[in-house]
């Protein structure tokens, strides 16, 4: 697993070629409580769906992320607002590493 500043160094490299995009991370590594047996969350946000997929695939190819939730940038706005306590603790725990 990449270190959270290798991590968010590689995030910034990577947003700087999806325009109008952000990368979040979340969960154990997010929180600081995370270990060796850890896997990296993040969720990649962009315009579009589509834009949001192609980040994810991006993110997933550079080995930066196990698990990736792809968001538009609405629908992101909206979930983290919403009372779903799924979206409350990703919510919670969130914080961004890269925008483009």
């Amino acid at each position: 697993m990449n270190s959270p500043p290798e991590l968010q160094e590689k995030a910034e490299k990577l947003v700087v070629q999806h325009r109008e995009s952000s990368l979040w991370l979340f969960g154990s590594l997010a929180r600081g409580d995370w270990d060796a047996y850890s896997d990296v969350d993040m969720l990649a946000i962009a315009a579009t769906p589509a834009d949001a997929e192609t980040l994810a695939d991006a993110v997933l190819s550079h080995l930066l992320a196990d698990d990736v939730l792809a968001l538009s940038s609405a629908n992101w706005d909206r979930l983290r607002c919403s009372q779903d306590p799924y979206w409350q603790a990703i919510g919670r725990d969130v914080r961004i590493l890269a925008k483009g």
